[in-house]
């Protein structure tokens, strides 16, 4: 990134749809940028998720819907976390800053280097360069799927990628299975275990997780375990 976009930004530019508000008629439409906190947050990180992929999509940008929109795109559960993630490689980040600052949304360079974070509709938006330590690459990308995400086709990743990210994220700083058992359960006839584990190694806690999966019953325990 070459400059901070942390200042005030621009209207929308000209061609853009005005966006309406997540939740019942207003009077007023609400920005993109706005901070309005809604109604229902699962439909407005869903709202919001779709209104940026859309304004990717529609300029040409190489992204990937991931997170928890990701899994509720693959047929997971509608009760979406905290906000909405894509994935593009660092070398598009000032490309895909650029769209979005002209678009009337504020770009934000944390002291964290492999993100890049907005937010839309009120809702925090994060762009990632990396999943679990590892880049996001042109390959990742290009095994995205583009499916509907609400009543918006866009590149969302494969199921496969989407768990494997979650489970290499494991730590002794950061074990909560939680969001990852249920992906794993809402994903696993659409998930290639295999290639999974070998992704993981002997790492300790992916290690305990495919073992959780097994006593429940998620995944098929591997020969030498039964």
């Amino acid at each position: 990134m070459t400059q901070n976009r942390e200042s005030a930004t621009p209207a929308g530019r000209p061609g853009f749809p005005e966006l309406r508000p997540v939740g019942p008629a207003s009077r007023e439409p609400r920005p993109l940028n706005s901070q309005e906190l809604p109604r229902d947050r699962s439909q407005a990180i869903l709202e919001a998720a779709k209104q940026v992929g859309a304004l990717l999509k529609r300029q040409g940008h190489t992204f990937a819907l991931a997170g928890s929109v990701a899994v509720y795109a693959h047929g997971g559960s509608g009760h979406l976390q905290h906000d909405a993630d894509f994935c593009v490689r660092r070398s598009d980040a000032e490309a895909v800053a650029d769209t979005l600052t002209e678009a009337g949304l504020t770009v934000r360079t944390p002291p964290e280097d492999w993100l890049m974070k907005t937010t839309c509709l009120g809702q925090e938006v994060d762009l990632l360069f990396e999943m679990a330590h590892r880049p996001v690459t042109t390959d990742l990308l290009a095994r995205a799927q583009e499916i509907p995400v609400d009543s918006v086709l866009m590149p969302v990743l494969a199921p496969t990628d989407l768990v494997r990210g979650l489970i290499q994220a494991f730590s002794e700083h950061y074990c909560d299975f939680g969001p990852a058992l249920a992906a794993a359960r809402a994903l696993r006839e659409k998930v290639d275990w295999e290639d999974v584990r070998g992704s993981c190694g002997d790492e300790p806690m992916p290690a305990a997780f495919f073992f959780l999966l097994e006593r429940l019953r998620v995944i098929a325990a591997r020969e030498e375990y039964r």
